[in-house]
């Protein structure tokens, strides 16, 4: 049986080496070389997936669509299918599990020599139509047509056009008949008003995230924050940036001293009036030293002014302002600089149980061109994986 995988990323390389035990395997990547975006996940660290897996931390049309993947092929069995292929894993207590070199390079060759021993992979070959043709596909390329009996699309979204991206799977599958829900970036970089950000460039906080939008609560998240000259990024801004590309009126609040209580804080300065400190040196040891002066110095209070001058009100609104820093949302840094992309073709049109187009048998998706995003922390290569590996045997077996 000859099946044609649309895409050299995640998906379609696990699809490949899975598929490859059944049938004659073609894999058609239009850039250079294939697991380009894989190469540069995870800050080039690559977090392949993460122990503590459930749909929870899956987004779409329909949350449980990812079920019936994730149990045939989960964290354990993705392990040890990295492991069949020459890759050594570590797992860090918070549950993310990184290849031991701490290079995504080693995840994309393991996977790239396995797919090269058992599987065509043809590189800068881009498809550029397809059509049923009896039971097989005519699939147009720019290195000339080619037959299949059974075609996976794994192109994956719009997310990071550099490395890939760019939505090529959709077009091919509406040309099928398959209707696509809205797509925007996810895991993505805020920007906000950036008046308190700006002068903060490069500095990383632990806080509480929370996404309001026109006055309600939205979603929240906890965890490292990076300000930047256009606002906000880290995983805990990442964490909400799906839901922050879709609100009308958004507000992002920070929680600076998330694990300690308001009172607490304004406890802390009240002992510190009669310390000899000046205001620019009021947070000192509670916060880092940029982020403490300049969150005291937006209040308009002047560095120089002496700590014992100020009131219990004027501690007390230092306080609130450690616990409740509010920054107005203006937009994302978009698709070019998003990590996956939310939305995509309607897993409705598909089997949970197999990836099989319901309107189209022989056609099978996985990976990112579904409508299925999940949270920052390996999700998302989880998804490939299970996704991938999933209809490459089915797709070979049927």
């Amino acid at each position: 049986m000859d099946i044609l995988i649309v895409g050299g990323g995640a998906a379609g390389l696990a699809a490949a080496v899975e598929a490859a035990r059944f049938g004659r395997v073609t894999v058609l990547e239009k850039g250079p070389r294939v697991g380009r975006k894989l190469a540069v996940t995870g800050n080039g660290r690559c977090n392949l997936t993460n122990l503590d897996l459930s749909p929870a931390h899956y987004h779409g049309e329909d949350r449980d669509f990812v079920l019936p993947a994730l149990t045939r092929f989960g964290v354990e069995d993705t392990l040890r299918f990295f492991r069949e292929l020459g890759l050594v894993t570590v797992s860090e207590s918070s549950g993310r599990v990184y290849p031991h070199s701490d290079q995504a390079g080693s995840v994309v060759d393991v996977l790239r020599f396995a797919a090269g021993r058992v599987s065509d992979v043809r590189c800068d070959t881009a498809v550029t139509a397809v059509r049923c043709a009896d039971d097989s596909f005519e699939v147009a390329t720019t290195a000339g047509t080619l037959f299949c009996q059974k075609l996976i699309v794994a192109a994956g979204g719009e997310a990071s056009p550099r490395f890939g991206g760019g939505g090529d799977g959709y077009r091919l599958l509406r040309a099928l008949g398959h209707t696509c829900t809205p797509r925007t970036p996810s895991l993505v970089p805020l920007k906000t008003d950036n008046a308190l950000t700006r002068p903060l460039k490069g500095v990383r906080a632990d806080a509480a995230v929370a996404l309001f939008d026109g006055g309600r609560e939205v979603c929240r998240s906890a965890g490292e924050v990076q300000f930047t000259e256009y606002g906000l990024s880290g995983p805990a801004i990442f964490e909400v940036s799906r839901e922050a590309a879709r609100v009308s009126v958004g507000v992002i609040r920070l929680d600076l001293l998330r694990e300690t209580a308001l009172s607490e804080v304004e406890a802390m300065l009240l002992a510190r009036r009669n310390s000899g400190l000046t205001v620019e040196n009021l947070l000192t040891g509670i916060l880092h030293n940029k982020l403490g002066r300049t969150l005291v110095g937006s209040l308009g209070y002047k560095p120089d002014r002496p700590v014992s001058s100020l009131t219990d009100g004027d501690l007390g609104r230092v306080a609130r302002s450690v616990k409740r820093v509010e920054l107005p949302v203006t937009g994302t840094l978009g698709m070019e600089s998003a990590q996956v992309t939310a939305g995509g073709a309607r897993t409705a049109e598909f089997d949970p149980w197999t990836l099989e187009s319901r309107l189209v048998p022989g056609l099978f998706a996985c990976g990112e061109v579904l409508d299925v995003d999940g949270d920052c922390g390996g999700y998302n290569l989880q998804w490939a994986w299970s996704s991938g590996r999933l209809a490459g045997q089915l797709g070979a077996r049927s």
